[in-house]
C-alpha cells in the first residue's frame, strides 16, 4: 500500500503544480479582455482571435483546474445524507460515488475525448469566424482536463483505501460541507460578539 500512496501523492503534486500554472489564465483573461475593450473603444476596431483567445484561456481554468479542486474536495456536493453518517460509513459513500458515478463519466469523456481532438489536430481545424483561432488547442485542452481528472480519481481511491484501512488519516475529515458551514457560522458569530465586547474595551477582537 506504501507504493500505492507514493503514486497518489505524485499524482497530488501533479495536479497541484498544473492547477496553480493554469489560475494563473485568469489574470491573462482578464488582461485580454481589457485590451480589447480598450482598443475596440480607441481605434473602434477589434478581432475575433481575441475573443476566442478568452474563451480558451477560460476553458483552459477549468479543465486544468478540475483535478486540483478534486484533491482539495472542493467541489460542489449536496451533504443530505453523508453528513449525517459516521466517519466509516461516509467512506464507503465517498468509495462508491467514485466508483460508480466518477470513473464512468470521466473515463467515457476522456475516451471521447480523443478522436474529438485528433481529428482537428490532424485537419488543422481553424474556427469558422473570421480570423478566428486554431480550434484543435481547445480541443486539446479538454482531453487533458479529463485524463488529469482520471488520474486524481485514481489518487482519491488509493487514499480512501488507505483511509478506510486505517493506515492514513482523512484530510477531509469535518463531518461534510453542512458541518463545515456551522463551524464558520460559529467563527463569524464569535468575532461578531467579541467586536461588540471590543466596544466597550473589555476584549481583543480575535484575528
Amino acid at each position: 500500500m506504501s507504493g500505492l500512496l507514493g503514486v497518489s501523492r505524485t499524482i497530488d503534486a501533479l495536479t497541484e503544480r498544473i492547477g496553480k500554472i493554469a489560475a494563473w489564465a485568469i489574470l491573462v483573461a482578464v488582461l485580454v479582455s481589457a485590451v480589447n475593450a480598450i482598443i475596440r473603444k480607441v481605434f473602434g476596431t477589434s478581432s475575433n482571435a481575441w475573443l476566442e483567445l478568452q474563451w480558451y484561456l477560460f476553458g483552459a481554468v477549468f479543465m486544468l483546474c478540475a483535478s486540483w479542486t478534486l484533491r482539495d474536495n472542493e467541489h460542489i456536493r449536496i451533504d443530505i445524507l453523508s453528513a449525517r453518517y459516521s466517519r466509516r460509513p461516509r467512506n464507503f459513500v465517498e468509495m462508491f460515488g467514485h466508483l460508480l458515478f466518477l470513473l464512468p463519466f470521466v473515463l467515457v469523456m476522456t475516451l471521447l475525448s480523443w478522436p474529438f481532438f485528433w481529428r482537428s489536430y490532424g485537419s488543422g481545424e481553424v474556427s469558422t469566424n473570421a480570423g478566428g483561432l486554431l480550434i484543435w488547442p481547445a480541443k486539446g485542452l479538454i482531453l487533458l482536463g479529463f485524463a488529469l481528472l482520471l488520474l486524481q480519481w485514481l489518487s482519491e481511491v488509493i487514499k480512501r483505501v488507505a483511509v478506510i484501512r486505517g493506515e492514513i488519516e482523512d484530510a477531509h475529515d469535518v463531518g461534510g460541507h453542512q458541518a463545515a458551514a456551522e463551524a464558520e457560522a460559529a467563527r463569524l458569530l464569535a468575532i461578531a460578539d467579541a467586536e461588540k465586547l471590543a466596544q466597550s474595551g473589555t476584549v481583543k477582537i480575535p484575528e
